[in-house]
């Protein structure tokens, strides 16, 4: 059946890698397209709409809007820059039509820009790339541009893809021009080439309204919010449709509200027509994938499919002797409402309850995705505690298999050696070395997941806070071997009360500490890491012994080491198989998963009993 082209609209991806100036172009986009009025105060970055994204820098949620350009409405679709969020990529995606390729004028595609275009490309749509940040003293702009078309043909881009219009730019100026001669004036003509070389949403004329659901959200006074590009058809409010879930089964519903995107905000429309992206309200049961179509004549769209997840961390209630101190919510079935709901937002993501019904098994994409989810739940008032990330092994052929990874690595060409030394100790493998001509050096190596979990801070300390590393999923392989994660024991505290500036001074010499003093402490709680191999417990409470002589030169104020505050990411990669992080709104311990010394022992020797048996 033939299709029909909407020449009124415009759907389409923004595709980066992260801190390749996506959001700022974005911003430039709003301000000249007529969309604020003249004098108007308005945000930078408004696509980073999430705290987390403001302090962290990255796009972690898809999210859209819309600009109009000489009467075709422009629906703009974020993407996340980073593979962790490959969920969220898949189900913006599925909403686009043709695609913006943005890439830094000095560092040029890099891995996550391969993953979200390797999937763009994949649904056949067309693209323009825009060479970003050519005001940078490092720039290399034509080189940059032959590494594009490089990837693309890796990528097995079709000629139509290859045949693609270029931009330079400087985002951050709000200026664009197709000629690196001709200095730019305005974004004008990238909005001018999305609407000439980008193709508008096609559609079956004589097929009935069908729409898939490729996000949700949720409000107070509406209840779920379904999202979704109309594939065909026309729909008005108030209008009865079904909606087809996984199974194929059907059930009725009704469109309370009908409402459309317009600059960051939605709209209430009365109808839309195919190609564009609605937002239903009045709809409860409806999962992402679904289709939601006409009640005559229902036809199932192909679902949205997603990579299968990789990690998978466990979570726990909160039973430590401070549990219900700081959190609004620690309740066990709180916490279990909260994990479902993510998954339903979030189709990379999925958790089940553990054999023993003490906890959560949350499977994702990666170590990053979990430690926002875990950010955002403390943010909201949850207490919780959380174990290792651990990757999911599979079976194949009766031999045990594991996930692997690309990584990318650009540093200084002194710190290649220590890199390729601490990475091949780990089971990775260098593939691929190209030297650069500033004196850095770009090295490919493939390594197991597994390698890469407490790796990057030891890469920033390694390289002095210069290397850049970056990783792609590379499939399956078989088991390389183990390997030791870490040399060092914990420093434990054996009784609970309250950190004095005398004991931890004692202390130092043993390790490095977590804790300063006037900290709460309790039994079993890891106030620091050995530097031994063994685990230590230790008094953080002791005082000093006084009595009534005074000691010549003896009472001076003790002087402590500065300690590096302790943060989500550095936590859950520093603790071993029988270490947790308690985590609330207000404070991160870390602790063993038994408190008691002589429980502790009692596990160790029925574990030994078990090796033995």
């Amino acid at each position: 059946m033939n299709r029909t082209e909407n020449k009124a609209i415009r759907n389409i991806a923004i595709i980066a890698h992260v801190d390749h100036g996506k959001t700022t172009l974005v911003d430039s986009m709003f301000k000249q397209s007529g969309l604020f009025r003249e004098g108007q105060q308005i945000d930078d970055r408004l696509m980073d709409s999430m705290d987390l994204e403001r302090e962290r820098g990255i796009t972690i949620a898809a999210k859209n809007c819309a600009v109009g350009w000489k009467g075709v409405k422009i629906n703009i679709i974020d993407t996340p820059g980073h593979s962790d969020f490959g969920g969220e990529v898949e189900r913006a995606l599925s909403m686009a039509d043709g695609a913006i390729l943005l890439v830094d004028a000095s560092e040029g595609p890099l891995p996550q820009t391969r993953f979200v275009l390797d999937k763009a490309l994949q649904g056949g749509l067309k693209i323009i790339v825009v060479i970003n940040k050519i005001d940078r003293q490092d720039a290399r702009p034509l080189a940059v541009l032959d590494e594009v078309y490089s990837l693309l043909i890796d990528l097995d881009a079709n000629d139509d893809q290859l045949d693609f219009p270029v931009l330079y730019a400087i985002g951050r100026d709000g200026i664009a021009t197709e000629s690196l001669d001709t200095p730019g004036e305005n974004i004008h003509i990238l909005l001018d080439k999305i609407v000439e070389e980008l193709p508008g949403p096609r559609y079956k004329k004589d097929e009935p309204f069908q729409m898939l659901v490729s996000d949700l959200s949720y409000s107070d006074y509406l209840g779920r919010l379904a999202i979704g590009k109309v594939v065909n058809g026309n729909i008005n409010s108030g209008e009865s449709l079904v909606c087809i879930n996984k199974q194929g089964e059907s059930f009725p519903l009704k469109v309370s509200k009908l409402q459309a995107y317009s600059g960051m905000s939605l709209k209430e429309v009365s109808a839309v027509g195919p190609g564009e992206i609605v937002v239903l309200s009045g709809i409860e049961e409806v999962h992402i994938g679904d289709t939601i179509c006409s009640k005559d004549n229902p036809k199932a769209l192909p679902r949205i499919t997603v990579d299968e997840p990789t990690v998978f961390m466990k979570f726990y209630r909160n039973t430590s002797p401070y549990a219900g101190l700081d959190g609004k919510f620690v309740q066990s079935s709180k916490i279990e409402e909260r994990l479902k709901k993510e998954t339903l937002l979030n189709v990379s993501m999925q958790f089940e309850n553990t054999d023993d019904g003490e906890g959560w098994i949350v499977k994702g994409r990666g170590e990053l995705q979990m430690a926002i989810l875990i950010e955002t739940m403390r943010r909201e008032g949850f207490e919780l505690a959380v174990g290792r990330p651990q990757v999911i092994f599979k079976t194949e052929n009766g031999k045990k298999m594991e996930p692997m990874e690309h990584v990318y690595i650009d540093c200084a060409d002194g710190f290649s050696g220590i890199v390729t030394e601490k990475l091949s100790r780990r089971k990775g493998k260098l593939v691929n070395m190209t030297h650069g001509e500033t004196g850095r050096v770009r090295l490919e190596f493939k390594a197991p997941a597994r390698a890469l979990i407490g790796y990057r801070d030891e890469f920033l300390t390694d390289t002095r806070g210069t290397g850049l590393l970056n990783t792609s999923f590379a499939g399956y392989e078989e088991y390389k071997g183990d390997f030791a994660r870490r040399f060092s024991g914990s420093l434990i505290s054996d009784r609970s009360g309250t950190a004095v500036p005398y004991a931890l001074f004692n202390l130092e010499p043993r390790g490095i500490l977590f804790i300063k003093p006037g900290e709460k402490v309790y039994e079993g709680m890891i106030i620091g890491e050995h530097n031994r191999e063994n685990d230590l417990n230790v008094n953080p409470t002791k005082t000093k012994k006084l009595s009534n002589m005074r000691a010549s030169g003896k009472d001076e104020a003790v002087t402590l080491t500065p300690i590096l505050p302790m943060t989500l990411e550095r936590a859950i990669q520093f603790i071993k198989d029988d270490e947790i992080v308690e985590i609330t709104p207000k404070i991160l311990r870390i602790r063993k998963i038994f408190l008691s010394a002589q429980e502790r022992k009692r596990q160790e020797n029925y574990e030994r009993s078990q090796i033995d048996t």
